[in-house]
């Protein structure tokens, strides 16, 4: 069974930045696509970003680009989500999730097998 710990959430004013952790069990971290998603209150869960299991494709929702950075090193396991230029509507529950399937380039909403438990990041004004 895949266990996903995300963490480094918080309570940041906006302009801020935060650096969201999402560390995976097993072996074979390195044969899958991650992906960070969000979900604010009232709101279903959408998109924020993806990587490939090789790290050398990452995808990124619209109203993140150029704001929030994917990165992972398999070496530790680990895929990251740098956030800059921080808004008040980027306030959510980040999940982080890894592909049902081995070898993908991506990992949207359809495709995330496993899911972490989530951790809230909150954006004052």
């Amino acid at each position: 069974q895949v266990q996903l710990v995300e963490s480094g959430g918080g309570l940041v004013q906006a302009g801020g930045s935060l650096r969201l952790s999402c560390v995976a069990s097993g072996r074979t971290f390195n044969w899958y696509a991650m992906g960070w998603f969000r979900q604010a209150p009232g709101k279903e869960r959408e998109f924020v970003a993806a990587i490939s299991w090789s790290g050398g494709s990452t995808e990124y929702a619209v109203s993140v680009k150029g704001r929030f950075t994917i990165s992972r090193d398999n070496a530790k396991n680990t895929v990251y989500l740098q956030m800059n230029s921080l808004k008040p509507e980027d306030t959510a529950v980040y999940y982080c999730a890894r592909s049902r399937a081995a070898w993908a380039l991506t990992c949207n909403i359809n495709e995330a097998g496993y899911w972490g438990q989530g951790t809230q990041v909150t954006v004052s004004s």
